[in-house]
């Protein structure tokens, strides 16, 4: 058990970490061109709207209820039965995709005051971000069919051509900040038909795959078929259970844009490379690990269902802890090795690394949602989920107000990580009390390896790592070897310290 899905995660984290490589060479490039601006701001609300609706439908609620079912289908019915859902769900997303994708475009303006109200009183930034919007808003659309294309990829067991679509994204950006931007009257219209044409690539890179599959989904809208009412049923409940972090984040804009000009710039980047560990190693695992939960529910193989969720659990804590600590020790280190060129300035560095240690601290808690809410999903159970994460979503509202008076944009990342803790706190309970989860033995010995080995990993990061005032002098080649040095000694340091408190490797890729 334990080999196959090591195996399966580390693809995907291999092919994700590619994506992600693209994503800070995206990142670096935008900070060059345009800085934390005002226009740069309106950008990013033009494209996190289409941008959270996608994470929230499409790899979220969606996701999470249609690949339970499609592996039931496989289980219980012939390849006959299987396409035919297929065809009945593919036809369904897409038309109602399509209405709301052509509603929101029309409705532009009253978007941005649902999202982003503080532009409200710039006039100027309102029309550019009402623009902006129907431009990037067809993105939810053809991302969303990418998405469920690459779920039936992943059923099938197919992991590397889903975890390597977004690289696409991150090219196209890339190309329309350096070629494109500097044409324009509006430099940032380019960054958004950026945004449309790279959901275009997306979409048609995935299908040659699903064609080898003969998966390829045909028009026939059927509203009877007993797996589409399932899937409905399923993702209607579960429209906030699996997306709590991304539905904070986008509050944190809401409340940031009443906030001074650059606040919304400095919580993305900041969000972008908390996403590094949670995209290569959390998104990824609870990507490999749905199939084989919902595998085994289906089976009835209860032993065999809590055992694979320990092992991902275990496997989150290896790695999101010390990807917790690193980023709060070193957050300086990065944003300066990252971001601190061209119109990103000094300033900007300051801002960002507030905004990065608070969101830090979440890390742990959003990749054990992931996980666990996954295990609740593969039983089909939706109820518990939904409810938890409704009242983590009011607990972040209220610790926005608490906290953004004195910490402003800092505030908005601590609510967003606090709340991520008592989504997962309340959903881990919830399994151990209704039996689905039983720990293993060892956790215990565990916690107290992990424990002295993130203690030594703190104090050599925090020896290693220099004054501001010498990684700002210092040119962008020494600022590269020098984190990289840095985060190389950190991972020896960490991986030998487990290894001096025997924890056993081969547990968590044998089984």
């Amino acid at each position: 058990m334990s080999k196959s899905l090591f195996k399966s995660t580390s693809l995907v984290s291999a092919m994700t970490l590619i994506s992600r490589v693209f994503g800070f060479a995206r990142d670096l490039v935008l900070a060059q061109a345009f800085g934390a601006v005002a226009d740069f701001d309106v950008f990013l609300v033009a494209f996190k709207i289409p941008n959270f609706m996608r994470r929230l439908f499409a790899e979220g609620a969606f996701s999470q209820a249609f690949v339970p079912v499609l592996a039931e289908y496989r289980s219980h019915q012939d390849e006959t039965a299987v396409q035919n859902f297929i065809n009945h769900m593919a036809s369904l997303l897409a038309m109602v995709l399509l209405g709301v994708t052509l509603l929101a475009m029309l409705c532009s303006p009253l978007l941005v005051m649902l999202f982003a109200p503080g532009f409200m009183h710039n006039p100027g930034q309102f029309a550019l971000a009402s623009t902006l919007l129907r431009i990037t808003f067809p993105y939810l659309l053809l991302i969303s069919l990418t998405a469920f294309s690459g779920a039936i990829l992943n059923t099938y067991g197919y992991f590397s051509v889903p975890a390597l679509t977004p690289v696409l994204l991150n090219i196209v950006l890339i190309v329309a900040a350096l070629f494109i931007a500097p044409h324009l009257a509006v430099p940032v219209t380019a960054l958004a038909w950026g945004v449309f044409i790279a959901g275009v690539v997306q979409l048609f890179f995935q299908w040659p795959f699903l064609k080898r599959l003969k998966k390829i989904p045909r028009f026939d809208f059927n509203l009877k078929d007993t797996g589409v009412k399932k899937v409905l049923k399923l993702m209607l409940a579960a429209l906030f259970g699996v997306s709590t972090a991304q539905i904070g984040l986008l509050i944190d804009t809401l409340f940031a844009s009443f906030l001074p000009a650059g606040s919304i710039s400095w919580l993305y980047f900041s969000e972008r490379l908390t996403g590094f560990p949670l995209g290569i190693f959390g998104v990824a695992l609870a990507t490999v690990v749905l199939p084989h939960l919902s595998k085994h529910h289906a089976n009835q193989s209860p032993q065999a269902f809590s055992k694979t969720l320990d092992w991902a659990l275990r496997c989150v804590l290896l790695i999101s802890i010390p990807a917790c600590l690193a980023l709060i020790v070193i957050a300086g280190p990065i944003l300066f090795t990252l971001l601190q060129y061209g119109k990103f300035n000094l300033h900007d560095v300051v801002m960002a690394r507030k905004s990065l240690m608070t969101l830090s601290l979440g890390i742990p808690a959003f990749m054990l949602v992931k996980v666990l809410v996954s295990a609740c999903y593969s039983q089909q159970n939706i109820r518990t989920p939904v409810r938890i994460a409704m009242i983590a979503l009011l607990a972040n509202v209220i610790l926005n107000f608490v906290f953004m008076v004195p910490l402003a944009h800092a505030g908005l990342a601590l609510a967003s990580s606090l709340a991520g803790f008592l989504n997962a706190g309340l959903v881990w309970r919830y399994l151990l009390q209704q039996g689905g989860y039983r720990p293993q033995p060892g956790w215990r010995v565990f916690l107290y390896q992990l424990l002295f080995a993130n203690t030594l990993l703190v104090i050599v990061l925090w020896l290693g790592a220099a004054h501001s005032a010498q990684w700002l002098a210092w040119n962008g080649f020494h600022r590269i070897w020098h984190l990289l040095l840095l985060c190389s000694i950190g991972i020896i340091t960490y991986f030998i310290s487990l290894w001096l408190m025997r924890l056993k490797f081969h547990e968590f890729y044998r089984a």
